[in-house]
């Protein structure tokens, strides 16, 4: 896990999101304790209000539990949760990134409908319906 502080981004979000990452990437397991706001001050060099702060937006989202005398942990669900809400996410940004394209440099939206579906033939064969 790294933090860039040299980012704009809060250091707490990119907290929040390198532990989304480890549940994504199966570092983290359902269930299973997740990293405490000191080991995660100390192993980043932050403030453990902060790190408490991107686990508590965490703990917002559903995506860890707290449990009462116990560690924190997270919840069941959620890796498949957070892999729909970053596909969802990555189609719309690289969707609008390509209409954005488009429009600036005058290609029609039926010419850019028809090189979809040919790339999508060409990669997959021609099975478009996945």
């Amino acid at each position: 896990m790294r933090i860039n502080f040299n980012s704009i981004k809060p250091i707490y979000i990119q907290v929040a999101e390198a532990i989304e990452d480890d549940i994504v990437t199966g570092k983290l397991k359902e269930g299973e304790p997740v990293y405490s706001q000191l080991i995660l001050s100390r192993e980043l060099g932050i403030n453990p209000a902060t790190a408490a702060k991107g686990i508590n937006q965490l703990v917002g989202k559903g995506v860890l539990e707290k449990q009462r005398g116990l560690s924190m942990t997270v919840a069941y669900g959620t890796a498949q949760k957070l892999l729909d809400e970053r596909r969802d996410k990555g189609l719309k940004v690289i969707v609008e990134n390509l209409v954005n394209t488009a429009v600036k440099v005058g290609i029609s939206k039926e010419t850019v409908i028809t090189e979809i579906i040919r790339q999508f033939d060409t990669i997959k064969g021609g099975d478009t319906d996945e």
